[in-house]
């Protein structure tokens, strides 16, 4: 299985890129459950719940498919909680480190669009400092990167995920 991760800081385009691939590709995706949670809660949290939410979250990736298109995975969790506390369940970290041995391949969207209010998002001035931390810790994991920017991202990634399966012999 090929698992393509949307990942980056907020409000660089994950989740429009997650519906114009599954759109492109006729496929679902699996979507960022943090957002469905803090909505729930009236966008109140506190560090146990990003453990909550990230059961959940890879829960969600565990389906049986060829190839899988995630909105953030459990690095997005990690850097969070490490941002928002200091500090990352054991948990979370276990499961990512066991993560190494998956066909992951990392699309970090880059912050170069305008920043969209949203009340879940709490980081508009230091994107570009999160985009470092982000490919830091994906690099470290030693997953393929893929730096996704400008206007064009969604044709970009579409040559990309197309190459890629290519190579692997996969398809939607």
């Amino acid at each position: 299985m090929i698992k393509y991760i949307i990942s980056g800081p907020e409000s660089s385009g994950k989740t429009t890129l997650c519906e114009e691939l599954s759109k492109f590709y006729k496929t679902t995706y699996i979507k960022e459950y943090a957002r469905e949670y803090l909505l729930k809660y009236n966008n109140k949290y506190q560090k146990d719940d990003l453990f909550k939410i990230a059961k959940k979250q890879y829960q969600s990736e565990q389906k049986p498919n060829n190839i899988l298109i995630c909105d953030t995975d459990l690095i997005t969790i990690k850097i969070w909680s490490l941002e928002k506390y200091k500090s990352c369940d054991d948990w979370i970290l276990k499961k990512i480190n066991a993560q190494k041995t998956e066909n992951r391949i990392y699309l970090l969207c880059s912050p170069d669009i305008k920043w969209h209010f949203d009340p879940q998002r709490e980081n508009p001035n230091d994107r570009n400092r999160l985009l470092k931390i982000f490919k830091s810790e994906i690099t470290s994991l030693q997953h393929p990167l893929h730096i996704i920017s400008g206007k064009n991202r969604c044709k970009d990634a579409i040559k990309l995920i197309d190459k890629i399966n290519l190579s692997y012999g996969k398809s939607f």
